[in-house]
C-alpha cells in the first residue's frame, strides 16, 4: 500500500459517519495520503437517528435533540453547513407525575438538586422528613475516598435522601440513561457532581455557584434553551454528512461477520456474502455485542456492559388542537417509579419544540420501557398505543383519538455505563492496543451515550490516526 493508509470505518450511525467526516478533513488539512471505507450493514445510514417530516410536522423517532453545551456538536453542523437550521428549545415549566398528579418541578431544582429554599420547601412532592433529610446535604462532609467509583443512587441518596432521589432526581436522570440509578458509574455519567462534592463539598451549596447568570432570549424576558436540534429534524444532518462523503466510499446493505488480522499487520473484514475488505486501521462504532461477535469475544474485560443494554419505545401522537383541553404550561413531565402508569414520560413537543407542529395541531411524544420492566416494548404498536392514550387521559385529561401516531422501538439500544466502566473501557482499550494494534473503539458503549458523545469519540478516533 506504499505510505497510502486505508482505515475501515464499522457502523454508520452518527459516530461512524463523524469519524468519516473528521478522517476526510483532517487528510486534506495535513496532506496525509489517508482514505476510508464506511461499513453499514442496514440499508439506511444514521443508526438511532430517524426523522419522519410529513403535513408541516417534523417527527423524531430516535433522539430529538443535544445539550448545547457540549459544543463539538454544534462546530461539527456549522462545518457541514447547517448552521441557519439550528434550533434552541422554548423553555417551560416541568412537571413530575406524582400520586396520581402533574406537579411543578420546584423552581431552582438543577437535575433535581434544590439550589432555592422557598420553592423546595413548598412543593406537595416530599414530606417534611424527605425535606428535612435533604437539608443534611449543606452540613455531611465530603466522601472519604472522592476518587472511587459509586452508582448514581448511592452518591445521590447519601447527600439528599432517598425520597428526593426517587420522586424527582430518579425520574429526571433515567430518562437520559434508561438504567436503574442505583448500578449506574457516577463517573461515567454524571462527573460534574464528583467535581462539585470535590470543590464545594455540598450540592446544594455547589449548584448554587455554578448557575449562570440567566441568558435573556431577543429580549422576550425568557431563558434561554439548553437543548438545541435542526429544523428539518436531526435527520437532515447524517444527510449533510453522507454527501459531504465520496459515495464510493460508503458500503451498505451488507452485514460484517468477522474481523481478522493478517501477517502484515493490516486488518480484514469478512463480509456476509464471502467478500472481504483490508484495511490498516479500524474505527469501530458498532453496538458492543456485535462488536464482541466480530473479534470472536477475545480480549473483551467480562465486567464490561455485563448489563444487557435496555430496550425502550417512544409514541409520536399527533392532534387537532381543539381535541385538546389540557391548559397547564409547560414541556412536559416524567413520571416516578411509583406510578402505575406504562409512559416514563411525556414531552409536550408542539410546546418546547414549536417548529415541529403546524399551526392547530398539537403533537406529543410518550416514552415507554424502564430498565426493570420492558416488556411493553415488545407489544403490538396498538397495545402501546392504547396503554398511552389511557394513561394520557389519566395525567393530561386528554380523550381524543390521535389523527396519526408512530411507534418507535430502539431493542437493545441504551448501553448500561456500571460502576468502574470507565476502568473497564480502559482496560479494553489497553489490551486491543498491545494485541490488535490500529483497533480504535468509538461511539455510545464507551464515552457517552448523548449525540456529541458520539461525535467527540469519533472526532477523538480520528485524531489519533493522525496524532503522528
Amino acid at each position: 500500500m506504499g505510505n497510502e493508509k486505508h482505515v475501515i470505518i464499522m457502523g454508520g450511525g452518527i459516530t461512524g459517519l463523524a469519524a468519516a467526516f473528521y478522517v476526510q478533513k483532517y487528510a486534506k488539512e495535513t496532506g496525509q495520503p489517508v482514505t476510508f471505507t464506511l461499513l453499514e450493514g442496514s440499508e439506511r445510514l444514521g443508526g438511532k437517528i430517524d426523522t419522519i417530516v410529513q403535513d408541516g410536522f417534523v417527527i423524531e423517532r430516535g433522539p430529538d435533540s443535544y445539550l448545547a453545551r457540549k459544543t463539538v456538536m454544534t462546530e461539527l453542523i456549522k462545518e457541514i453547513g447547517l448552521e441557519d437550521d439550528l434550533v434552541s428549545n422554548e423553555t417551560g415549566q416541568a412537571y413530575i407525575l406524582h400520586n396520581n398528579k402533574l406537579n411543578p418541578i420546584p423552581e431552582g431544582a438543577v437535575m433535581g438538586i434544590p439550589t432555592k429554599v422557598i420553592p423546595f420547601a413548598f412543593t406537595p412532592l416530599f414530606s417534611v422528613f424527605g425535606k428535612a433529610r435533604a437539608t443534611f446535604d449543606l452540613v455531611l462532609p465530603k466522601r472519604s475516598d472522592l476518587n472511587k467509583d459509586v452508582s448514581v443512587g448511592h452518591f445521590f441518596r447519601r447527600r439528599l435522601g432517598d425520597e428526593v432521589v426517587d420522586r424527582l432526581i430518579e425520574p429526571l436522570l433515567s430518562g437520559i440513561y434508561a438504567g436503574k440509578i442505583d448500578q449506574l458509574s457516577l463517573k461515567s455519567t454524571f462527573p460534574q457532581f464528583v467535581e462539585t462534592e470535590k470543590k464545594h463539598r455540598s450540592l446544594i451549596i455547589g449548584m448554587k455557584k455554578s448557575q449562570p447568570k440567566m441568558v435573556k432570549n431577543h429580549g422576550a424576558g425568557k431563558k434561554k434553551g439548553v437543548f438545541m436540534t435542526l429544523k428539518n429534524g436531526l435527520s437532515s444532518l447524517i444527510s449533510a454528512l453522507e454527501n459531504s462523503l465520496p459515495s464510493e466510499c460508503i458500503q451498505r446493505g451488507l452485514k460484517a461477520t468477522s474481523v481478522a488480522r493478517l501477517e502484515d499487520g493490516t486488518y480484514q473484514v469478512h463480509m456476509e456474502d464471502g467478500s472481504t475488505v483490508t484495511g490498516d486501521q479500524l474505527i469501530v462504532t458498532t453496538p458492543y455485542s456485535i462488536t464482541k461477535h466480530l473479534f470472536n469475544d477475545i480480549l473483551f474485560p467480562p465486567e464490561l456492559h455485563k448489563t444487557k443494554p435496555t430496550s425502550v419505545a417512544t409514541v409520536a401522537i399527533g392532534f387537532n388542537e381543539e381535541d385538546v383541553t389540557f391548559h397547564l404550561d409547560g414541556t412536559g413531565f416524567v413520571v416516578t417509579k411509583s406510578e402505575n402508569t406504562s409512559i416514563t414520560a411525556c414531552t409536550w413537543t408542539s410546546r418546547k419544540w414549536p417548529h415541529t407542529t403546524p399551526d392547530g395541531k398539537v403533537l406529543l411524544r410518550c416514552y415507554v420501557g424502564r430498565a426493570d420492566d420492558q416488556d411493553i416494548v415488545h407489544e403490538s404498536d396498538e397495545v402501546i398505543l392504547g396503554k398511552v392514550l389511557a394513561d394520557l387521559k389519566a395525567s393530561m385529561g386528554i380523550d381524543a383519538q390521535p389523527e396519526f401516531y408512530y411507534v418507535s422501538r430502539m431493542i437493545d439500544s441504551m448501553p448500561q455505563y456500571e460502576v468502574g466502566h470507565q476502568e473497564r473501557v480502559k482496560e479494553l482499550k489497553t489490551a486491543f492496543t498491545k494485541n490488535l494494534p490500529g483497533v480504535l473503539f468509538a461511539g455510545a458503549p464507551y464515552d457517552g451515550v448523548g449525540l456529541p458523545d458520539c461525535v467527540n469519540s469519533a472526532k477523538k478516533a480520528a485524531d489519533s490516526l493522525f496524532a503522528k
